[in-house]
């Protein structure tokens, strides 16, 4: 799914026009990047979390010429899914996941 795709979705179930969802998309993802940026983790339940995490500079190498790189310190964005999205997205047909049976073994007497 594309982000004009996620807006025609918005658009066709919120019965909105194109452009009132475009707004509204647009100001979600905004609103996610600019709390990412200042270091706050947003947390939507039953979706998930995104939050950032910090890479350590390291020395990596030019894959054409094999010349040393530096690579610097970096945040990249990092999403982790909730137990719920996991579960919806593991079960087929929009079925209820089912919990494996638990079979109680009697204790054995001698």
């Amino acid at each position: 799914m594309t982000k004009a795709d996620l807006i025609d979705e918005v658009s066709r179930l919120a019965e909105l026009t194109r452009k009132d969802s475009e707004v509204i998309v647009e100001t979600i993802f905004d609103s996610i990047v600019r709390s990412l940026r200042v270091g706050d983790k947003i947390e939507i339940r039953g979706f998930g979390s995104f939050r950032t995490r910090q890479r350590n500079p390291r020395v990596g190498r030019n894959p054409k010429t094999g010349d040393r790189v530096e690579v610097p310190a970096k945040k990249i964005p990092f999403f982790k899914p909730s137990k719920e999205l996991k579960d919806l997205v593991n079960t087929s047909g929009g079925e209820q996941p089912v919990a494996p049976a638990v079979v109680a073994t009697p204790p054995q007497t001698q």
